[in-house]
């Protein structure tokens, strides 16, 4: 289970929508309790995606050419997650989880985003319609490496 105050979610709603009809792309940190995650902080992120990155994840991967486009793939820049580690460190926090939109695509999970994922963090998708986000849904991966939808909850 993963529990965001309403702030966040604007917060990657309109990140959403500033950068459509690219994917955006940030962080979440909170704090972990038990099997429960509460998201404190969302980072917003750039977006790096370019060829050079989409060449480095076909070799990680094995999956098909991926496109140098950002309209359907993400990457955060390794020096920003590291930031967020130290930070994070800092104020007796973790990072929980990553955060990304789908531009006129469902909330649900790529193959490419199930290849790159994490066991350890939730995975926030929203969907962004013709430049409006219209779902957003939650993800964290099981023990055979598969996406399982995650409670998502809304503390106001």
């Amino acid at each position: 289970m993963i529990t965001l105050q309403t702030k966040h979610l604007q917060i990657i709603n309109c990140h959403a929508e500033k950068v459509y009809p690219e994917e955006c792309c940030g962080l979440l940190l909170g704090r972990l309790k038990g099997e429960s995650k509460l998201v404190t902080e969302v980072w917003e992120t750039e977006n790096i995606w370019d060829s050079n990155t989409a060449a480095s994840f076909q070799e990680i991967t094995g999956l098909k050419k991926r496109e140098s486009s950002k309209e359907r793939s993400f990457t955060i820049d390794p020096k920003v997650m590291l930031q967020a580690q130290k930070y994070a460190y800092k104020q007796q926090l973790s990072i929980i989880g990553i955060y990304h939109s789908h531009p006129d695509y469902p909330a649900i999970p790529s193959e490419f985003d199930r290849a790159i994922a994490w066991q350890e963090y939730s995975y926030i998708i929203v969907s962004v319609n013709q430049g409006k986000p219209q779902d957003i849904r939650s993800w964290v991966l099981d023990e055979n490496h598969q996406f399982q939808e995650e409670v998502f909850l809304v503390d106001f």
